[in-house]
């Protein structure tokens, strides 16, 4: 039965960018279901500032990431503190909590892509997570919100503060694209879409049907394999600079003035915040942009093969780094070079491995990566610009962490196996891999044994359909950022009535 429950409390993560679309979700939540109450966890200095000057929402406290983190300077390590939170709070230990952080790990963020090199000790990580777990359990028990919505979990404070909220029994929900058509869902356990697994169970159970969700379904799925698109744009090789030329426009004249305004920007918000929030060294970003300037000056067409109608082949297509695809929902598979060997030495000895690479990441992954990919014997590197689609269509199996290509190669009937958690892998045709030396047994049983399933398939479209809403997330928040305030809450809108569904609220 639905009810009005206005005195529920709502805590947000305002991921960077992300506060200006939460903060329209909070406007909308409170117009329209009447929840008056919010706090929420920020990320960046800025976007406190904004949060704290805007006079919609009264927020009635913020957990500011850069205070969780810097707190490990003045706190000294208590050894039983941490073997309870290992206890309470561990995934067996406490160690994801580090790993899944690409800055306080890798360096990473504070510099490019393939840094390496953790900027921390690990005393100071312990310390770290001492510190923030403790000002987490405080917060929470002060606020007492009754549910919260996490955007992302990306680094060691908000992975701290989901378990620390679930191990309360506070309601998590977690945003997840469902990789069709600009559909997002929320979850309350990452690595999959809960709301959507249990209607197809009950779909698969045939407990009830959803006739028209059914009928969308196949209309969606007919439509795409007639004309096969990806789910984020953004992402297709013909949005990306995959040329020299376009790699070097920003010297154009035309650009050129809009080029010194972002490092001018850069380089006044790292003396502004650098003390509060984790900010680009301008001397660093422009050390790693001209490395990776040289990378494509020299070019990597000595590394790329032709792609061979004849040729039977296995499909591996680069995951993005550093990502939360990979880092959450593939925390054991990060090594995409090790991985890619283990998978070339999985496949038939008379088959080809053909690797490509994700377009965001041109120019980022060193010469090195590919000379070393090159050695395996049966792999080919295939160029950037050429799209997924076409090595799918053609390929006898894909391989991928979570990548979405392996959503799309089940689209086209084809087999997939994964390493990482997907929403997808809980379909009976798609195989995943848990432990490595299964991997050339899971490939044997995929190219001999495929069983195409279509009435799962459809079935789990007509959950996603059934659990899910519109929204525009890559253009309200990572194309806009905090501009157009107006047009994101009326973007919002449907996501957020399918979240208060969830909540069992109804319209005021």
């Amino acid at each position: 039965m639905l009810y009005m429950d206005i005195t529920m409390k709502a805590c947000l993560q305002l991921q960077r960018r992300f506060a200006y679309v939460g903060h329209a979700m909070a406007v909308v939540l409170k117009k329209r279901y009447g929840v008056k109450d919010f706090c929420g966890y920020v990320e960046l200095t800025p976007s406190l500032e904004f949060l704290k000057s805007q006079k919609e929402i009264k927020y009635s406290d913020f957990l500011l990431e850069s205070e969780l983190r810097n707190g490990y300077k003045t706190e000294k390590l208590d050894r039983d503190y941490i073997q309870f939170l290992g206890k309470e709070y561990g995934l067996p230990n406490l160690w994801p909590y580090i790993e899944i952080d690409r800055t306080v790990r890798y360096g990473l963020y504070l510099r490019d892509y393939p840094h390496n090199t953790p900027p921390f000790t690990h005393e100071e990580m312990m310390r770290m997570l001492q510190s923030s777990a403790k000002k987490i359990i405080a917060f929470l028990d002060k606020e007492k919100p009754d549910f919260m919505l996490f955007a992302v979990i990306n680094d060691f404070t908000n992975m701290l503060l989901y378990h620390i909220a679930k191990k309360k029994n506070i309601k998590t929900f977690f945003i997840q694209t469902a990789r069709i058509r600009g559909k997002y869902s929320v979850t309350e356990k990452y690595g999959t879409l809960s709301f959507v697994e249990n209607v197809f169970n009950q779909l698969q159970e045939k407990k009830f049907f959803l006739q028209e969700k059914r009928l969308e379904a196949e209309t969606f799925l007919k439509k795409w394999r007639e004309h096969p698109t990806t789910h984020s744009p953004v992402d297709a090789p013909s949005a990306r600079p995959l040329s020299r030329k376009k790699q070097f426009n920003f010297l154009l004249p035309n650009k050129i003035i809009n080029t010194v305004y972002w490092i001018a920007k850069n380089t006044i918000d790292y003396f502004r915040y650098k003390d509060r929030d984790y900010c680009k060294n301008p001397f660093y970003f422009l050390i790693d942009r001209a490395r990776r300037k040289i990378r494509i000056l020299v070019g990597f067409e000595v590394f790329y093969d032709e792609f061979d109608a004849k040729d039977d082949f296995a499909f591996y297509p680069l995951q993005y780094e550093p990502e939360m695809a990979v880092s959450l929902f593939a925390p054991f598979y990060t090594d995409q070079l090790w991985l890619a060997k283990q998978i070339a030495r999985s496949l038939p000895i008379g088959y080809k491995f053909y690797i490509k690479e994700h377009p965001a990441m041109f120019g980022y992954r060193p010469r090195n990566f590919y000379r070393e990919l090159k050695k395996i014997p049966n792999v080919k590197l295939i160029k950037p610009t050429i799209t997924s689609f076409e090595l799918i269509e053609r390929a006898k199996i894909i391989i991928t962490l979570t990548n979405t290509s392996a959503w799309e190669a089940v689209l086209l009937k084809k087999p997939a196996i994964t390493f990482g958690n997907a929403f997808f892998n809980i379909l009976p045709m798609v195989k995943n891999c848990k432990a490595i030396a299964d991997l050339p047994y899971m490939v044997k049983e995929q190219l001999e044994n495929f069983n195409y399933d279509e009435e799962a398939l459809l079935n789990l479209l007509a959950a996603i359909f059934q659990e899910s809403a519109d929204l525009d997330l890559v253009q309200i928040w990572d194309i806009e950022g905090g501009s157009n305030m107006e047009k994101k809450k009326e973007a919002v809108a449907p996501f957020v009535d399918f979240l208060a569904s969830k909540l069992n609220l109804m319209q005021i």
